[in-house]
C-alpha cells in the first residue's frame, strides 16, 4: 500500500507568530553578546532562528530595533527573577543576602547579559536611554530596595544614611566587575579565577563584603 504524502508544514512564522518572535530574540540575544551590534548580522540571527530573514523585519523592523528588544528581554528576565525572590517576606539581613547571592549568581550563570552590557556601554546607552519601558521595569526593585534598607535601619542593623541606588551599584559592580574582566584579572594576578572554587570564594566575599558595608 503506497505511503500517503508528508503533511506540508507551514512556515513556523505564519504558524506561530509569538514563537517566532521568541526564536528571534533567542537568537539574536546569542549572536549580539558573540557579536555586538556592529558585527552581529540580520541573515544570521534568522539561520539560528531557523525562519525566514524578512520574518526580522516584519517582527523587529531594523537590526537596532531588534538590538533594543534583546536588551529589554535580557533585562525583563533578571527584572522578574528579582521580583520572584520575595525580599518584602524576609528580615532585612537574609533579604539582603538573598539578593546579593541571586546578583552574583545570575551574572555567573549568564555571560550574555555581562556581554550585550559591555557592547551597549560602547554605544553610550543610547538603546536604552530611547526605551521607558527599561526605565520604569527599574524602579519597583528601587523601591523595594529603598524599603528594605529602611526596615534593617529601623531595626538597628543596618545604616540610616544608604541610598538604595548607590547600594544596588555597589551590589551590581562588586559582581559584574569580576565576570566582565575575568579574563584579564585572571592574567594579570596569575590566577585561574573562573574555576568553580574561584567563583565560590568570590560570591561568599561578595555577600560578606556588602553585609558588612550595611552595618551601623
Amino acid at each position: 500500500m503506497p505511503r500517503p504524502p508528508a503533511p506540508t508544514e507551514r512556515p513556523r512564522g505564519r504558524r506561530d507568530p509569538e514563537s517566532t518572535r521568541r526564536a528571534l530574540l533567542g537568537a539574536a540575544i546569542g549572536e549580539f553578546a558573540e557579536k555586538g551590534l556592529a558585527g552581529a548580522r540580520v541573515d544570521e540571527i534568522a539561520a539560528r532562528a531557523g525562519v525566514n530573514k524578512q520574518l526580522v523585519y516584519h517582527h523587529f523592523g531594523t537590526k537596532e530595533d531588534l538590538y533594543a528588544a534583546a536588551l529589554e528581554a535580557v533585562y525583563a528576565e533578571i527584572r522578574a527573577q528579582e521580583r520572584a525572590l520575595q525580599l518584602a517576606d524576609l528580615a532585612p539581613l537574609d533579604a539582603m543576602e538573598r539578593l546579593v547571592g541571586f546578583s552574583f549568581d545570575y551574572l555567573a550563570a549568564h555571560p550574555e547579559f555581562v556581554a550585550l552590557l559591555n557592547d551597549e556601554n560602547q554605544h553610550a546607552a543610547r538603546h536604552l536611554r530611547a526605551s521607558p519601558g527599561l526605565r520604569r521595569m527599574h524602579s519597583p526593585l528601587i523601591d523595594l530596595l529603598g524599603e528594605t534598607l529602611a526596615r534593617g535601619a529601623a531595626e538597628g542593623v543596618f545604616r540610616d544614611d544608604l541610598d538604595p541606588i548607590d547600594v544596588y551599584i555597589s551590589i551590581a559592580g562588586l559582581s559584574y566587575f569580576y565576570f566582565s574582566n575575568n579574563r584579564t584579572l585572571s592574567a594579570i594576578f596569575g590566577a585561574r579565577l573562573g574555576t568553580k572554587a574561584a567563583i565560590g570564594r568570590r560570591r561568599r566575599h561578595v555577600i560578606d563584603f556588602t553585609l558588612s558595608a550595611l552595618r551601623p
